[in-house]
Parts: C-alpha cells; sequence; structure tokens
C-alpha cells in the first residue's frame, strides 16, 4: 500500500472542502508549503535544458525525475553511494 502524496490528498480535500476538519487541512496546507519552500529550481544552460526535456520525453519522465536519475546514477558510478550489486549466483530474471 502506498501513501498519498500531498498533490493528491489536496485534491481529495479540495473535492470534499465541506467534510474535511480545519486541523486537516491546516496539516496539508503546511506540508504544500514546506514542500513549495523546499523545492528549489535548478537552472541549466540552453543546450543541457534542451537535452533534459529530450531525454524526459523518451523515457516517459518529468525534467526533475531525470536529473534526479542521473545525478543518482553519477554518484553511484563514482563511489558516493553505494551500488546495488548483483550476486553471481543470484536469480536475475534473465536480466543482468
Amino acid at each position: 500500500m502506498t501513501t498519498p502524496d500531498t498533490a493528491t490528498l489536496l485534491e481529495d480535500a479540495a473535492d470534499r472542502i465541506a467534510d474535511i476538519s480545519r486541523a486537516d487541512l491546516q496539516i496539508m496546507l503546511r506540508r504544500a508549503a514546506l514542500r513549495l519552500r523546499n523545492a528549489g529550481a535548478v537552472s541549466m544552460e540552453d543546450d543541457v535544458e534542451e537535452a533534459l526535456r529530450d531525454l524526459a520525453g523518451e523515457l516517459g519522465k518529468t525534467r526533475n525525475d531525470m536529473i534526479r536519475f542521473i545525478v543518482r546514477e553519477w554518484m553511484e558510478k563514482n563511489t558516493y553511494l553505494p551500488v546495488h550489486e548483483l550476486d553471481e549466483d543470484g536469480d536475475v530474471d534473465g536480466n543482468a
């Protein structure tokens, strides 16, 4: 079971605004404000922005998802993060 994200909770609250308690609405609005405050935009040079948009479109991801993916991959490859290793004897379901 997954926990609904803040946007989903806010949309649901908007759909049933008469039924939601003031305290629950305050919590959701504070979470949304915190997320907006912490969502710093990363600006790139025009050629990098274009490449990011193209790649994101090809893979069906958002620009921010692509940035997160690229940074994680780079950090794993440069040993800043642990690499998820496959056990040689483990079952990989035909994927290596």
